[in-house]
């Protein structure tokens, strides 16, 4: 369903973007540039895309001031057309009025405080002396365990589950499935078999965070696993006990963290990437996708590894060689000395 529009200099006035072009166009939604329709804006961000500016049928166009040039009709200039997308989109989402109130099929614990203007939806369960927030949205079938403190305007989308003594900031957004506060992994051996050692900590999230679907982080064995502000998680992470994650810091999908690392603020971990345990990662260090990173970073930048698709005759002939590298550098240095 469609609604009914903003006018293309309203859009401009309220996100700060140059307007060129006609200030009383209707925009009814957002789209690539492929996809869009009359009615839609576009956006070009990447320089790839910008053969489609003379094909789409978008009405109007998000671009830098170096693309307008090319661009016939109306558009919007921005230094970063990705971020104008995304804050124009944020107009066209529709997201479901929570309703204020506990449901009737919802388990409230004595001790739970929950704020007047809270949502509670169907079949949750809030523990003993758990509280929720002002304004704060708690989806179907979500658990807030014992001791689990959930923020203002915070929301769980549904099926979300906080173990115990879980802290959440303000403004968090947690997607389903996602669990918080259970036991990291932690083992002691004794002679021939496993002892469990006891899981005390909580976890700890700072304000405007984003968890994704079914993202694991788990509670520490002493002291907290603490994620800062603005931290980004995507679908299916692993945040293993006492990790601690600086403040505007995103992951991608399937990476995981080992217990007791420190990573920096600003900074980007690729999809199926890993951290081991006990390492410090500095600020504004990032880290690419299917890279495993074995050592502290103690400067900011780009760090890689891993083995970039190719052939498998070609990849079996290589992994052979590999256990010679070594013979292979000693006999390079010999050569080297030689020569001197």
């Amino acid at each position: 369903m469609k609604t009914t529009g903003y006018a293309l200099g309203d859009i401009a006035s309220r996100f700060d973007l140059e307007l060129r072009g006609d200030a009383q166009i209707l925009i009814h939604g957002v789209a690539t540039l492929a996809n869009a329709g009359p009615g839609e804006i576009g956006f070009l961000s990447n320089p790839r895309y910008r053969s489609q500016l003379g094909e789409t049928r978008a009405t109007a166009v998000i671009l830098r001031a170096d693309d307008a040039s090319a661009y016939a009709n109306a558009c919007l200039i921005a230094h970063d057309p990705y971020v104008g997308f995304a804050r124009v989109g944020s107009l066209f989402e529709r997201t479901p009025a929570p309703v204020v109130g506990v449901h009737a099929s919802a388990v409230i614990a004595a001790g739970a405080t929950i704020a007047d203007s809270a949502s509670i939806g169907p079949f949750c369960v809030v523990e003993a002396d758990a509280h929720v927030g002002d304004g704060a949205i708690i989806g179907a079938h979500c658990i807030v365990g014992p001791r689990c403190r959930v923020g203002a305007q915070s929301r769980l989308i549904a099926r979300v589950t906080l173990v115990q003594d879980v802290a959440i900031g303000r403004r968090v957004l947690v997607h389903p499935g996602a669990v918080i506060g259970a036991d990291g992994f932690g083992l002691a051996f004794e002679k021939d078999h496993w002892i469990k050692v006891p899981q005390l900590g909580g976890v700890v999230i700072g304000d405007d965070c984003e968890i994704g679907a079914n993202t694991t982080i788990d509670r520490g064995a002493l002291g907290d696993t603490v994620l800062g502000d603005d931290v980004r998680l995507d679908n299916q992470i692993q945040i293993a006990h006492n990790v601690t994650i600086g403040s505007h810091t995103a992951m991608a999908g399937c990476s995981a963290v080992a217990g007791s690392t420190t990573i920096g603020q600003y900074c980007m971990i690729g999809g199926s990437a890993g951290i081991l345990g006990h390492l410090t990662i500095a600020d504004r260090v990032t880290v690419h996708a299917m890279s495993l990173v074995t050592h502290s970073i103690r400067e900011p930048g780009e760090y890689t590894s891993g083995t970039p698709i190719q052939p498998n005759r070609q990849w079996r002939r290589n992994a052979a060689r590999f256990k010679h590298l070594d013979a292979i550098a000693r006999r390079v240095d010999a050569i080297e000395k030689e020569k001197k």
